[in-house]
């Protein structure tokens, strides 16, 4: 727009030039010339179309000349369309000016609307007004208004429509009363199949390798449950359910002991392993990142590794539905973490011959 502007006024100005050396005869002429083809333009066409630009040059040009001798101009607009066009061109330019000038209230706080965001995503059910009571019983001064502003900015919705329950939400609020269990075979180098039963915990994401055998029965599998049970119970686990899948293993003595601690079996359907899927998922961590790396001798060979990739994946390694922490280990603050606190010094720590690495600071 600005260069259109500036193009029309050097067009305007270079034609103004070539009229300084014409005498007042021939420019009465060409006006007239002029005159009648305006004449013969209002005759064909109903309404011209004027730009921004057009507007801005003609009013520019004209608003000097009386009232009387813009009547008697010829032209394809009415002379108050023309003065109309110039009050427009100074009301928005005194308006530009008005903003410019402008102070209005100051920006709130921003740790205020951290705040107001935070209490917003963490009580979905709470409106701008109880928002607004919070912060006031908190001694933090703001208007309701200021509250709802801030929501609004923000694309957070009303309360009415933030209470719905999503599936990813419910069934994470389900996960704390969650076990799964499964088997999964393991060759070794020998090509003898081994068995190995593990369960893990959904919310926490603990992890618990019960056994390791050639030859699993009923009996051996039972005796695990027990074991299982009994640790359960000693943490303080909450879990209430166990998942499961329909193999002949899990006898209905399996099935008793645990009923007996309180958690009732649900078995996944025939061929379904996405009813286990967390289960599932563990069992192709494992695979990859310990027991395609490694040559496996024999039963007791399996038993050490997979408990020494237990200790590994409960107290190190990170996991992105725990937001990067492990399940028996939280982030440390990063306001008072050592590398805020003192220069990086990070050891590694080698397991299993160097198949899995930990990363420490040094002591």
């Amino acid at each position: 727009m600005l260069l259109l502007l500036a193009y029309l006024t050097m067009r305007t100005a270079v034609s103004f030039l070539r009229l300084l050396p014409r005498t007042d005869r021939d420019k009465e002429i060409e006006i007239l010339v002029l005159r009648h083809q305006l004449t013969v333009l209002r005759r064909q066409v109903a309404k011209p179309a004027f730009t921004p630009a057009d507007r801005f040059l003609l009013a520019g040009l004209l608003h000097r000349l009386p009232m009387d001798k813009l009547r008697r101009l010829v032209l394809l607009v009415r002379p108050d369309t023309i003065l109309r066009w110039h009050r427009d061109l100074l009301r928005r330019r005194h308006a530009a000016a008005s903003a410019l000038r402008r102070r209005g209230r100051p920006r709130t706080v921003r740790s205020i609307r951290l705040l107001v965001l935070r209490l917003a995503r963490e009580n979905t059910s709470w409106g701008y007004r109880r928002i607004h009571g919070e912060l006031s019983a908190l001694g933090i001064e703001a208007a309701a208004s200021t509250v709802w502003e801030i929501l609004k900015t923000h694309g957070i919705d009303p309360s009415p429509e933030r209470t719905a329950t999503t599936w990813a939400a419910f069934l994470r609020s389900q996960a704390g009363a969650l076990l799964a269990c499964d088997f999964f075979e393991v060759r070794t180098l020998t090509g003898a199949r081994l068995y190995t039963l593990a369960a893990i915990e959904h919310a926490t994401r603990r992890i618990r390798v019960l056994g390791v055998t050639a030859h699993p029965t009923g009996q051996w599998v039972t005796q695990l449950g027990r074991n299982l049970a009994m640790d359960l119970q000693d943490v303080g686990t909450v879990a209430k359910f166990l998942i499961r899948d329909r193999d002949a293993t899990f006898t209905a003595a399996f099935d008793a002991v645990l009923a007996d601690a309180g958690v009732r079996i649900v078995k996944s359907g025939v061929r379904i392993p996405r009813m286990n899927s967390i289960m599932e998922r563990w069992i192709q961590t494992s695979r990859l990142e310990l027991l395609d790396r490694t040559l496996i001798w024999n039963e007791r060979h399996l038993l050490h590794a997979l408990r020494e990739f237990e200790t590994f994946y409960n107290e190190r390694r990170p996991h992105r539905a725990l937001r990067q922490a492990a399940p028996l280990r939280s982030l440390p603050d990063p306001d008072t973490g050592p590398a805020r606190t003192a220069p990086l010094d990070i050891r590694r720590h080698d397991r299993l011959g160097g198949v899995l690495k930990e990363y420490r600071h040094a002591a």
